[in-house]
C-alpha cells in the first residue's frame, strides 16, 4: 500500500518552511514512528514519522527545497514486515521510474555529495540496508582517494612537500540562521537603540546559594542557580517600569499587564529565546525547573513554536562563555534586553576599604524611542538593588 508523507500544517505565523535532514534513504527498511525526515521553521523543527513499518519509495522533495504546509514529499510504501525489504514488485508499482534510473535508490543528501566530488556512483560499494551507498561509504571513498597518492612514473624526481593545503568550506545558511541574521538587522535599522550598564555585587547570592543549596536541592529536585535570581528580578523591576515591558505596534505603545520573559538559550542550531511564562507567579523552583526544561528541549530539538512565541523582555546569558561585558541586540518587538555576564573577582572601595569581591557587570539595550534615559538607568539600578539585596524580593520592597 503507498502512503503519501506530507508536510504538518505549518502555524499562521509560518508561511513555509525547509526539508532540513531526510534520515533514511529510498528503499530502507523503517519502523511504524521512526523519525523520517526534520523539516525546518523559522523557528523549530518539525518531525515527520513513519505512519506504519515499511519504506521510502520516492522522495519528491530533496534536503534544501522549500515547501508549504501540508505539501506531499514522498513516497511510503506500507506492510513490510519488520526486518525485510519490500517487494521489488512493490516498489516498482510505486515508483515506474525507479527501474529506469539507479540513481533514485540514492537519497537527495548521497545524490549531492556524489555531485559534489564528481564521483561514478556505479564505483561506490554500499553497505546500507540492500547495499546501498551511504553518506558514510562516499566520504569514506573520498577520503581513501585523497590518502592514495597517484603513482609517480619511474623517471620522476625526488618528491617535493607539498605545500600545506589551502581549502574553504561553503555551506547554505540554515532557515534559523537566516531567520536570526535578519532580525537581527531589523532591529538594528528600525529601532533607536541605546544601552546602558551598571555592575552588581554578586556575593550575597553566591552566599544564599552556598548556604541553601543542598537543602534546597532536596526539597525541589533541582539545584539553585542564579537564573532564577535573575528572572525574580527582572519581573519586579518590569512591575516598577512598565515602560520596560512594553512595546511599540504601529503609532501605538502597547502596555503589557503580564510578565512573558524570554530567555536566551543556545542550541546547535544557534540561539533561540523560549519563554517564561507568568514569571510574577513563579517560585525560584518553578523558574530553575522551566528553565532546564526549556534548555533540554532546545538542546535535544525539541522546542515547540507555543514554546518560543511571545515573550515581553529577554535575559541573555554571556557570562557562561565567559563574555565580560556586551551591547545585546534587541529581540523584537521588544522594547528591551539585558545581558548578563562573566562573575570576576575584582578589587572594590567598601567603607574606605579596599575589598576583593564577584563582580558582574549589567548591559540594559533599550529602544530609545518608547523608553527614556530615567526609566532604563531606572530599571537596571532595580535590578541591581534586588540582586545585591536578595531579601528586596522577599519583603516586595
Amino acid at each position: 500500500m503507498s502512503i503519501e508523507i506530507k508536510v504538518p500544517v505549518l502555524p499562521e505565523s509560518v508561511a513555509d518552511a525547509t526539508i532540513a535532514t531526510w534520515h533514511v534513504q529510498a528503499g530502507e527498511q523503517v519502523s511504524r514512528d521512526q523519525n523520517l525526515v526534520d523539516i525546518e521553521t523559522d523557528k523549530v523543527v518539525l518531525e515527520v514519522v513513519a505512519p506504519e513499518d515499511g519504506q521510502i519509495a520516492e522522495f519528491l522533495a530533496e534536503e534544501g527545497d522549500t515547501v508549504l504546509g501540508e505539501a506531499v514529499i514522498a513516497k511510503f510504501v506500507a506492510g513490510a514486515v519488520a526486518g525485510q525489504e519490500v517487494t521489488k514488485a512493490e516498489a516498482e508499482a510505486a515508483t515506474p521510474e525507479a527501474s529506469e534510473d539507479a540513481n533514485d535508490a540514492l537519497s537527495p543528501s548521497v545524490r549531492r555529495l556524489i555531485a559534489e566530488h564528481n564521483l561514478d556512483a556505479g564505483k561506490l560499494k554500499g553497505t546500507g540496508v540492500g547495499n546501498r551507498i551511504t553518506k558514510e561509504d562516499v566520504e569514506a571513498f573520498v577520503k581513501n582517494a585523497k590518502a592514495t597518492p597517484a603513482p609517480a612514473p619511474a623517471s620522476a624526481p625526488a618528491a617535493v612537500a607539498p605545500l600545506a593545503e589551502r581549502s574553504e568550506k561553503r555551506v547554505p545558511m540554515t532557515r534559523l540562521r537566516k531567520t536570526i541574521a535578519n532580525r537581527l538587522l531589523e532591529a538594528k535599522n528600525s529601532t533607536a537603540m541605546l544601552t546602558t550598564f551598571n555592575e552588581v555585587n554578586m556575593k550575597p547570592i553566591m552566599d544564599i546559594r552556598k548556604q541553601y543549596q543542598e537543602i534546597f536541592e532536596k526539597r525541589h529536585g533541582i539545584r539553585l542557580g542564579f537564573m532564577s535570581f535573575y528572572v525574580k528580578a527582572v519581573t519586579e523591576a518590569l512591575k516598577r517600569f512598565p515602560e520596560v515591558n512594553a512595546s511599540i505596534d504601529g503609532d501605538d505603545l502597547v502596555y503589557h499587564n503580564y510578565f512573558d520573559v524570554s530567555i536566551a538559550v543556545s542550541t546547535p542550531r544557534g540561539l533561540v529565546t523560549p519563554v517564561l511564562r507568568d514569571t510574577d507567579t513563579m517560585s525560584l523552583a518553578d523558574i530553575e525547573r522551566n528553565v532546564r526544561e526549556l534548555a533540554i528541549k532546545g538542546r535535544d530539538g525539541k522546542l515547540t513554536v507555543a514554546d518560543m512565541t511571545g515573550g515581553n523582555f529577554t535575559i541573555t546569558n554571556g557570562g557562561v562563555f565567559g563574555s565580560l561585558m556586551s551591547t545585546p541586540i534587541l529581540n523584537l518587538p521588544q522594547s528591551a534586553i539585558l545581558g548578563m555576564h562573566a562573575i570576576k573577582d575584582r578589587p572594590m572601595a567598601v567603607n574606605g576599604q579596599v575589598e576583593i569581591l564577584p563582580m558582574m557587570y549589567l548591559a540594559l539595550s533599550y529602544d530609545h524611542r518608547i523608553v527614556d534615559g530615567r526609566e532604563s538607568v531606572g530599571f537596571l539600578v532595580a535590578i541591581k538593588d534586588f540582586l545585591e539585596d536578595p531579601t528586596r524580593l522577599l519583603l516586595d520592597l
